[in-house]
């Protein structure tokens, strides 16, 4: 869901590379020391997954993850989506620089609505719970990255309409992917590495009633 250069008008520009900066500035904020080995992990899995593009029409896809990083970073999702973005646009040519801003949004938003919407039912012990916790937010990421992706080109001109729902349409299988591979990598993050997804407490918490009632 890159947008390359040259496509979208000033404004939205303008406006994407604003709210871009806002939430750089959030997720900076939040970020602690100890959380800088998780962002820049963060942001070579998201580098990585989006490079591998699979052609589907006159269009392309490729998995985003930012569902699981939304979980992970919170707010902090901003910063390392940007610098993988960046990235991305100088040694590849991915996007570009001036709509960096834009792209940065289209994808870090939908992690941060991500991380404020689910975080709670994924942390859950209730196994259901957290399993369409996680789906959702692997899928509702996509979409709502979609959204503001077409969002991004309808407001550049209605020419570009079609388009926009083009590329809704051609990423419906992605986020069905990325719900199953979001809801795979909870619970493997669940079982060795909880800290992670900061569920230390309530894994204690759990494991202190299991002996009680073993006892």
């Amino acid at each position: 869901m890159h947008i390359s250069d040259g496509v979208l008008s000033m404004q939205v520009l303008i406006g994407g590379a604003a709210l871009t900066a806002g939430g750089t500035a959030i997720g900076l904020k939040k970020m602690d020391y100890d959380k800088i080995p998780k962002v820049g992990l963060m942001a070579s899995a998201f580098f990585v997954a989006s490079l591998i593009h699979v052609p589907l029409g006159p269009s392309n896809v490729h998995l985003i993850l930012n569902g699981i990083i939304g979980i992970i970073l919170g707010w902090s999702a901003f910063p390392a989506i940007l610098v993988a973005l960046l990235l991305q646009a100088l040694l590849f040519q991915f996007g570009g620089l001036t709509v960096l801003g834009v792209n940065t949004f289209n994808m870090a938003f939908p992690a941060v609505i991500i991380y404020l919407l689910f975080s709670k039912g994924i942390k859950s012990n209730k196994l259901s719970m957290s399993i369409a916790s996680s789906f959702l937010s692997g899928f509702l990421a996509v979409f709502f990255a979609g959204i503001f992706t077409a969002f991004s080109l309808v407001f550049t001109g209605e020419e570009f309409l079609n388009v926009a729902k083009l590329i809704l349409v051609a990423h419906i299988p992605i986020m069905c992917i990325e719900g199953v591979v979001t809801v795979l990598i909870v619970g493997f993050l669940k079982k060795v590495k909880p800290e992670i997804l900061e569920l230390n407490g309530n894994f204690k918490r759990k494991k202190i009633r299991e002996r009680r009632a073993a006892i």
